[in-house]
């Protein structure tokens, strides 16, 4: 890539953390170019040119302010970021969760991107690492050509493992007089509930799992069997946030009423009692028209999907709208490459963010650009990085994907685990309560450390 006098920052990649990081160094006078490959080069999970396009669930998790998701989406919105604005404006109904409308959201971050002056939004794919400052967000998808030029800077292997989609079904094929609508512990917007539930009894679950086992799946050389060892770093493998149904069906008859299956704060009005079993049906689009199989992440054939799925009751005559699928996802081995500012080790202008640096769930995607581009408009003005609070939430991601000891790594999203321990106000507090006073440490330093930099966005 030729050096470009009328670019300060170049940006590899239009996704979530892209888009951010982008929009963060723009707002800080930054003359920002931000490189996307598609639409004239496909990534084989994406669909369309938008910027910004959410290709699995179009759900940003828990947005309840005692929950790691929560705390993490309160930290983004104190820091100013774009996306989350956005996700708030496309928001749908999905009880405690911040789910949204995906096309609205993409389109609303394409047009804020390609309007912004500062920045330059080119269709192109980049090849090679510019020495020029860079942030790459490339992505779990980066092509074969950049991922190749990463590995020449990094001199190693990348690590993969394989990431899946739900299904997403028409919502008028769905047999409400079966399926209910509910949320669980009835949190949520609207008075009859925010997701369609398909209850199943005993009989019904275990025929399910039985005809789960039996599956054909799609054959993606050797991964399974990898899996099965125990195979970690360096090997093909699931991210263990993001199992496929029927792996987890692997582990045992009850394994998925214990997951996503499970039925945990819900009612069948049929019966008034709790179901065996649950799979939950979340809103798609704003038209409510189009749902997703909450954590039904998959890798069967696709008339296997059709067979085993129109089992759920609710969902016999279920229109498919998209089938699940695999996909390989790339990110580099953050602890060897990465400090706790999203910085190379060995190049203060090199960045990376999002997914391909081992942040697991949307937010942290987003959360690693703001960094990232925050960081890089720094340096550029001749400031140093910083590094955020590890009693933060994004702070301690960052910390977490950039010092974890390299035989225990793998990629990772927001929980409380990996927070510091803190001192609590009273003896033995409960889970909740743990979480509600790790949300105010976060709130409380994140404020101070906000105050003390003063570095806002212009």
């Amino acid at each position: 890539m030729t050096h470009d006098t009328t670019t300060d920052l170049i940006v590899i990649g239009g996704g979530l953390a892209g888009c951010e990081a982008a929009w963060q160094a723009a707002q800080r006078g930054i003359r920002v170019a931000l490189y996307e490959m598609r639409p004239g080069i496909s990534t084989g999970a994406h669909t369309g040119s938008n910027l910004a396009e959410l290709v699995c669930s179009n759900s940003l998790g828990s947005d309840l302010p005692d929950r790691a998701s929560g705390v993490l989406k309160n930290e983004l919105r104190r820091m100013g970021s774009l996306l989350l604005g956005i996700a708030g404006e496309t928001s749908l109904p999905a009880g405690g969760a911040l789910a949204v409308d995906r096309s609205r959201f993409a389109q609303a971050v394409t047009e804020a991107i390609c309007t912004h002056p500062n920045i330059t939004v080119v269709r192109q794919e980049v090849e090679k690492i510019s020495d020029q400052p860079t942030i790459i967000a490339s992505g779990p998808l980066t092509s074969p050509a950049l991922s190749m030029a990463i590995r020449e800077i990094t001199g190693n292997e990348h690590l993969y493992f394989y990431d899946a989609v739900a299904p997403i079904i028409s919502g008028e094929s769905i047999n409400m007089e079966i399926a209910f609508r509910a949320s669980r512990y009835e949190v949520g917007i609207q008075q009859t509930g925010d997701y369609i539930n398909c209850p199943l009894s005993r009989a019904e679950y275990e025929d399910f799992v039985q005809a789960l086992l039996q599956s054909e799946k799609v054959e993606l050389r050797d991964f399974e069997a990898n899996l099965e060892k125990g195979v970690r770093a360096g090997a093909d493998r699931y991210f263990e946030g993001c199992l496929p149904v029927e792996i987890l069906a692997k582990r045992g008859l009850d394994a998925l009423a214990y997951g996503p299956m499970r039925p945990i704060g819900l009612i069948d009005p049929r019966t008034g009692k709790p179901p065996h079993a649950i799979v939950q049906l979340r809103q798609d689009n704003l038209a409510a028209t189009l749902y997703n199989l909450v954590g039904f992440q998959t890798n069967l054939k696709y008339t296997e999907q059709r067979r085993v799925f129109h089992m759920i009751p609710g969902l016999g005559s279920a229109e498919f709208v998209r089938y699940g699928q695999m996909h390989r996802n790339t990110f580099i081995f953050s602890p060897a490459y990465l400090r706790p500012t999203l910085q190379y080790t060995s190049r203060d202008d090199l960045f990376f963010a999002g997914q391909i640096t081992g942040v697991e769930g949307y937010v942290g995607n987003i959360g690693t650009g703001l960094l990232a581009g925050w960081n890089a408009s720094r340096v550029l003005q001749g400031m140093e990085a910083i590094t955020l609070p590890q009693t933060t939430m994004l702070g301690s991601l960052c910390e977490y994907i950039t010092q974890a000891a390299p035989e225990d790594y793998q990629p990772m999203k927001a929980n409380f685990g990996i927070l510091p321990g803190m001192d609590f106000p009273e003896k033995k507090p409960g889970r909740r309560q743990k979480a509600r006073y790790y949300a105010q440490r976060s709130r409380t330093d994140l404020e101070e450390f906000l105050c003390a930099i003063d570095d806002n966005p212009v």
